[in-house]
């Protein structure tokens, strides 16, 4: 399908309206290193207006009924759908992921929106009993206020509706940071939000390079009440900081380290095809993506050899050609911490079965280790990309033990057939969701977050709604 070019809106979207600036900068096709186009790289005073205006325009939004807001929510639903392909052509310039993962994102995006706009409706309060005659006591939700939201370049349309849907739902109004590698995908929602009738002021899109000059601006201003991050640990601790200064509520979906288990009971067809799903999506470059595969002795040359095969035929190549599988890092810094990994796993002994090598551009093809040392850098560090890294374990406790080795806790998964060994390994694994027999856990339904270094909060489900609710007690005398 032809590329619909004014899809690729240079501008940014402020007070309801698209505008440009004088100081503009490149958006760059990972898997060509090429321009797509340019956008506004908005100064600090431009944000600062844009968050008077938002608490301005949030003091008639919290007032809207939730009818209303349901209303328009499903409006921007329905158009997201409508402009699937445009969307996910877009994505696939700007973040190089296959045309195929993008067209999935859009619907993943799309059932956010869905989802909070009918859970908005049921932010209850409750009645409490109360002790004396004297009083009526209860409780009701209302908007945190003006929101902040930080998305980053791998999910760029996903992560943008995972935190503005609730939202909005909840009565917020929101300026939204998308990263500077893939802003065009925010601003295209952007132009569907205005069609949809979202007031202009609701939701904003800052385009911006200068990502810490701009998050520390949202994160200490007394005018926002709540900042939502995706994004690393390290960026994640500094947001945290300086929003303390203001005792700001937040939201920090933070980096991963997710380990995949294979039992000696499990299917290990299943398992195999568990992996793949689990690794290679946007070519590894995933928060929830596995980064440790820790297999069981008496099944670890068969699974081995099965990941193999099936690694060695998934397609590298531009998003946009049909077939690819895996796509290029989203630049070459990523390329070269892959490329750290890989061969300091080797020089301490590790083994290539496929891949293992850096093609040409952004590009690297999907590789299997084995017999990795757990010294490795890529037992330890996040590797965001397509390398699978096995480890061998002899004991239920002791793969325990190393699944949990990390002072990160986001996702985890696991392969058995005993019941009995899934509930006692899922309640064990210090994680904020465990995948079981499945490599694809996320689900608008349910709530994506994690422990430990791996940030605060959860989004999705109706734990995601009440992240931009305030409960407020109320006792009503005789």
């Amino acid at each position: 399908m032809k590329m619909d070019n004014t899809w690729l809106i240079e501008k940014a979207y402020l007070r309801g309206e698209f505008i440009d600036a004088e100081k503009k900068f490149d958006v760059l096709n990972p898997a060509t290193n090429d321009s797509i186009g340019k956008v506004p790289d908005i100064p600090l005073a431009q944000v600062e207006q844009a968050i008077v205006y938002a608490d301005k325009t949030w003091n008639s939004w919290k007032t809207t009924p939730i009818g209303e807001r349901s209303k328009l929510l499903q409006k921007l639903y329905q158009l997201t759908l409508e402009h699937r392909e445009q969307l996910a052509h877009v994505m696939t310039l700007e973040s190089g992921k296959p045309l195929q993962e993008s067209l999935v994102e859009v619907d993943y995006a799309a059932s956010f929106i869905l989802w909070f706009a009918e859970e908005g409706k049921r932010a209850y309060g409750d009645t409490i009993p109360a002790v004396s005659s004297e009083n009526k006591l209860f409780t009701i939700k209302q908007s945190v206020g003006v929101v902040a939201a930080i998305t980053p370049w791998n999910f760029p349309l996903a992560m943008l509706t995972r935190k503005v849907a609730p939202a909005l739902a909840a009565g917020c109004s929101v300026i939204l940071k998308p990263a500077s590698q893939t802003p065009f995908t925010a601003l295209a929602f952007a132009k569907l939000a205005q069609h949809a009738g979202i007031p202009g002021g609701v939701f904003q899109v800052i385009t911006s390079t200068n990502s810490q000059g701009v998050g520390k601006l949202l994160a200490t201003s007394e005018l926002i009440r709540k900042i939502s991050f995706t994004g690393s640990t390290a960026v994640g601790r500094t947001l945290m900081e300086q929003a303390a200064s203001t005792i700001k509520r937040t939201s920090m979906e933070l980096g991963g380290n997710a380990p995949f288990i294979v039992f000696d009971d499990a299917d290990i067809s299943a398992a195999v095809s568990g992996a793949v799903a689990a690794k290679f999506r946007n070519a590894g470059q995933t928060c929830v993506s596995v980064n440790r595969f820790y297999v069981h002795d008496d099944v670890y040359e068969q699974f081995a050899e099965a990941l193999t095969k099936e690694v060695s035929q998934l397609k590298v190549g531009n998003g946009m050609d049909d077939g690819v599988k895996v796509g290029p890092l989203i630049n070459e810094k990523a390329v070269e911490k892959v490329k750290k990994h890989v061969e300091d796993a080797v020089g301490r002994g590790a083994k290539i079965q496929t891949g293992g090598s850096h093609l040409e551009g952004n590009f690297f093809s999907p590789t299997v280790l084995i017999d990795v040392h757990p010294d490795s850098l890529i037992a330890t560090e996040e590797t965001f990309g397509p390398v699978c890294a096995l480890f061998r374990f002899a004991t239920e406790a002791e793969a325990i033990d190393a699944a949990n080795d990390t002072p990160f806790g986001l996702a985890a998964y696991f392969y058995s057939e005993n019941v009995r060994r899934c509930h006692r390994v899922s309640e064990q694994l210090e994680s904020g969701m465990v995948g079981i027999n499945t490599g694809v856990i996320s689900d608008a339904s349910a709530p994506f977050g994690g422990v430990k270094q791996s940030g605060v909060g959860r989004e999705g489900s109706h734990h995601g709604l009440d992240e931009y609710l305030e409960v407020k007690y109320i006792s009503y005398g005789k």
